[in-house]
Order: structure tokens, then sequence, then C-alpha cells
């Protein structure tokens, strides 16, 4: 009797993206490139607005938010991806769940920017992402999450590692900080860092449209360590997907395909 292999199963903790460029939208068309089965538990709406920010958050009501969790204690995941957590109510619910999880990758995209302009609510969840850091697998941190999570400030490759290696002594066990186009306008730099290896992954700057690419990386790279890839590999390779991402986007955001699809 022939067993049927079970399909990989990831869970995004993310928020919507009303125009489905990044968000859980992003999260779940990276899974299905990957053949895997997505689950959705949603923190937030966002939506477009006509203010400087450009959006509007909306937080998923705590009480929903909680329900949606509850919903799924008995699922098995192979990985979990954390996104837009837009309240420490939210953030701490999260926290307890995948303290209840601790068998289950966790990718964690710490998205701070959305309170840039909100100094004590940024210090606030800027705490409360360093205590999710002992229980998570991979953190994907920009350039300046790293600069807020570290306390350091970041302007060269060497000061990277240095943040990198902060986050690593308070718990971080593989940190990916993604330069983006702040440290070089011509080419992404991206580092990698877990304590003993360090390993920078480098593609050129292009012109298009990039909403969504923190979403797909980090998507990208619980996909792979759901298929039982090895982190460092797996960062490696979701450079690529990603940047492939950004090379077919349209007006709304990055599009996830892999080149046999």
């Amino acid at each position: 009797m022939t067993t049927m292999k079970s399909t990989p199963k990831i869970l995004a903790i993310s928020g919507s993206d009303v125009l489905s460029g990044g968000g859980f939208q992003a999260d779940l068309a990276t899974y299905s490139q990957y053949g895997i089965y997505g689950f959705v538990a949603v923190t937030s709406i966002v939506t477009v607005a006509e203010h400087a920010s450009g959006f509007d958050i909306f937080p998923t009501d705590l009480d929903i938010f909680k329900r949606q969790l509850d919903s799924l204690n008995d699922v098995t995941f192979d990985a979990i991806k954390i996104g837009l957590l837009p309240s420490i109510e939210i953030a701490d619910l999260t926290l307890r769940f995948i303290q209840q999880h601790q068998d289950v990758s966790v990718i964690l995209d710490p998205v701070l920017v959305f309170k840039e302009n909100k100094d004590e609510e940024m210090s606030l969840m800027t705490a409360k992402m360093l205590e999710f850091l002992p229980y998570v697998t991979v953190m994907t941190p920009n350039l300046r999450e790293a600069e807020m999570l570290a306390g350091l400030t970041i302007t060269t490759v060497s000061d990277m590692k240095a943040a990198a290696t902060v986050l690593s002594g308070l718990g971080s066990r593989h940190t990916v900080i993604k330069g983006g186009s702040r440290l070089d306008k011509h080419f992404a730099r991206d580092l990698y860092d877990d304590g003993v290896i360090s390993r920078e992954f480098v593609k050129p700057i292009v012109a298009r449209n990039n909403n969504g690419a923190g979403c797909t990386f980090a998507s990208a790279i619980a996909s792979h360590v759901a298929l039982g890839v090895s982190v460092l590999a797996a960062v490696e390779q979701s450079k690529e997907f990603v940047y492939q991402a950004i090379l077919n986007s349209n007006e709304y955001g990055v599009l996830q395909r892999l080149p046999h699809r």
C-alpha cells in the first residue's frame, strides 16, 4: 500500500495588503510556488491612504485574532512566518502561540518601520520583538529595523556585522539583515549571520516595484526550511527567488514565480 506524502504546512501570521503586493497575499503566493499548504492568522488590514505614509493600518479585533490562533492549535505546522504585528497586544498573543510551538521553525520579519514616527510605540514594539528572539529560527530585519533592535547606527557592511553580533547575543540564532539600497545605490546587500558563519548575498538593484519583497523573502525562507533545506541555503535560494519576483513585478508589487512555473 502506497503512503501519501504529506504536504508541508506553513502558518502566516500577517496583515492583509489590499493591493496584494505584500502581506499574507504575498505569503500565500510564495507558498503555492513551493507546493506548500498555507494557513493564515490575519493581524490587520492595510488600506491605501492619501496622507504622507500612503497607508492606514487597522488591527484585527483582539478576540477575533485570538480565536484565529485557537482554531489552529491542532494543526501540525512545518514552519511559522510572522509579519506585521500592529499592536503590543497582538504581539503578546503571537509570542504566546509560538512559545507553545517550540518544535516548529519560526521566521520573523520584524516589521517596525510603520511606527517610525511614534517614539513611545516604537520603543515598546522594539522591546517586544526582542522577546521573540529565543523562540525564533530566523529573523529578517531591514537596515532600519536592525538599527532599532541592535541599538546601533548602520552605515557600512561592518556595521551590519556588528548589529548581527549584538542580535546573536540577544538570542537570534540566524539573522539576515536586508541592506536594500541604503548602503549601496547599485547593489542590494544582505548579510547572513548565525554567530559562527557570516556571509553576504548581493544582487543588482533594479528600477522595479519592490512592494512585498520583504514578505516574499521571509516566506521563501520559511518555505525552504519547511521543505528541509538548511537555513543558509534557504537564505541564498530565497534571495534569488525575491530578486526574480522584483524583476517580474507589476504596478502593485512583486510577482512570485519559480523558473519552472
